[in-house]
């Protein structure tokens, strides 16, 4: 008996404990993925201070001696000899319409911003998948929107009457072009890149040696000998009195060479399809094309999201490379105000270049960051 009452039996479940503070948390992240063995740390160490040497010097620069306010150069002046004076972000401030606009006429303005309202209206939506009416949102982006916004920048005239006056592409600059050549370029190069790509794999000798040739030249040339032919030589070619508009003419460069790259990306998610699923569709009777439609390009076009998003992001940043046909892009109009000498300051470039560094970061990250997080979306079946 006496032994008996030495011990205790539990007759209710104890309490559950928290985890150790070392494991969870900030903590315990920094444990398992910056410090969890001694060469870890050291790599830890020596990366901490290279961003700190390299990050440190951009913070003091962009805000701590940043100007924020002036109305010319004097205000971004160092005020004592040896002073490093930081950004001049009143320069910025200054030039921001001609960063959004271009030379576009002040008192028309306000139709730019009906057509940067409108595509963010209709993107917007499109992007949620949860959002309903997607069939008739993209109708209205794809086939409605550029026609409206085409006459809403350029213009309409109905005989002698001006509804809206005609502004040349020549007037045109600064952002609204790089976003125009960017999304023109975009929507234009993933159709094109997918007929490419299906032409490529197909079984007609025709189709598949003309798709070959023109994914091989526009890949083998490279975008800046693209665009002085498109606007340079093409006039030459031309017969006598017929012309295009440059930017036209930029734009068809632009879709073209894109497309080229866009149809070897998706004839990638091709072949990685089992052939299976080609042996399945034609079982139940389907012709190629509802095959493609149905069963495998909504397969193939899941798995290269990663490089497909990855070509959108490089034409977005090609798009500087108009400046050497004489296009203002937001970069050209950034460069065309340094010869402004109301604003001429040793910081006005660094400021310049930075400002448009953030602009294009801000834009290819968020479609990094979309694509991302469409493919956690549609990753059934395969894990990243």
């Amino acid at each position: 008996m006496a032994n008996a009452e030495m011990f205790h039996v539990r007759t209710e479940e104890a309490p559950r404990l928290p985890a150790p503070a070392s494991t969870t948390g900030a903590i315990g992240w920094m444990r398992r993925n910056l410090f969890s063995s001694i060469p870890n740390t050291i790599l830890t160490v020596v990366g901490a201070y290279i961003a700190y040497s390299l990050l440190w010097p951009l913070i003091q620069f962009a805000f701590i001696d940043a100007i924020w306010t002036g109305e010319n150069r004097q205000a971004c002046l160092a005020t004592e000899p040896g002073q490093h004076a930081g950004a001049c972000w009143a320069y910025v401030k200054a030039y921001l319409p001609q960063f959004i606009y271009g030379r576009y006429p002040i008192e028309e303005r306000y139709r730019v911003d009906i057509v940067y309202a409108l595509f963010a209206l209709l993107l917007i939506p499109l992007a949620i998948p949860k959002v309903p009416y997607k069939g008739l949102n993209a109708i209205l982006f794809i086939v409605v929107f550029p026609i409206v916004a085409y006459f809403l920048l350029t213009g309409l005239v109905i005989g002698d009457t001006v509804i809206m006056p005609v502004v040349e592409t020549a007037q045109w600059g600064g952002l609204l072009v790089t976003l125009v050549i960017a999304v023109t370029g975009i929507v234009a190069s993933l159709p094109i890149g997918i007929a490419l790509a299906l032409g490529r794999r197909s079984k007609m000798p025709a189709i598949k040696l003309a798709s070959v040739i023109f994914i091989e030249f526009w890949r083998g040339v490279p975008l800046i000998t693209v665009l002085f032919m498109s606007s340079v030589m093409l006039p030459l070619f031309l017969p006598e009195g017929v012309t295009f508009d440059k930017l036209l003419r930029v734009l068809i460069g632009v879709a073209l060479f894109s497309s080229a790259y866009m149809a070897e990306v998706v004839r990638g998610g091709l072949q990685a399809i089992p052939k299976g699923q080609y042996e399945g569709a034609m079982a139940l009777g389907l012709r190629f094309w509802p095959m493609m439609y149905l069963i495998i390009l909504p397969q193939a076009l899941k798995l290269v999201i990663p490089g497909i998003v990855n070509t959108f992001i490089g034409l977005f940043k090609d798009t500087t490379l108009v400046l050497i046909v004489g296009m203002f892009d937001l970069l050209g109009q950034i460069q065309s105000s340094f010869s402004d000498p109301t604003w001429s300051t040793p910081s006005q470039g660094h400021t310049g270049y930075l400002f448009a560094a953030i602009v294009f970061f801000l834009f290819c990250f968020g479609m990094s960051r979309y694509s991302i997080f469409m493919e956690h979306k549609l990753h059934t079946g395969h894990k990243r």
